[in-house]
């Protein structure tokens, strides 16, 4: 979990930087964008193992989902990050409304985030002796 929010942090700072150069030059650096475009995808990739390592754990320890609002605080941030992921892939089409959308996703996700982890480590705290 740590690693992604230290994902979304760095993704933070590379989309800033990508807006800041976009409205100052006109145009973002070319290496800024495709390092912002993997630190996304290396973030959906690790929501996705993270839900299922989730899943698989807690099936394991209790035989049932759905014993904490971790699950559905869980379920929000990979509905967020895909999402997100989507409208990123529209503003490539210069749709006039995704980038506005892909920044309050963004800003939901980073919320969320907190959450999941608060409630994480609730669940956590369960497996300690």
């Amino acid at each position: 979990m740590g690693l992604a929010v230290t994902g979304y942090l760095l993704l933070a700072a590379t989309g800033l930087a990508h807006a800041y150069w976009r409205r100052r030059l006109g145009y973002s650096p070319g290496l800024l964008r495709s390092l912002h475009f993997l630190l996304g995808l290396a973030l959906v990739v690790m929501v996705l193992v993270l839900l299922a390592i989730g899943i698989l754990g807690t099936l394991g320890e209790y035989g049932r989902l759905g014993h904490s609002i971790h699950l559905p605080l869980g379920l929000a941030v990979v509905i967020l990050v895909l999402t997100s992921a989507w409208s990123a892939s529209q503003i490539n089409l210069e749709q006039p409304w995704a980038r506005w959308l892909h920044l309050t996703l963004n800003t939901a996700l980073g919320l969320m985030l907190v959450g999941v982890g608060w409630s994480g480590w609730q669940v956590v705290q369960k497996y300690l002796p």
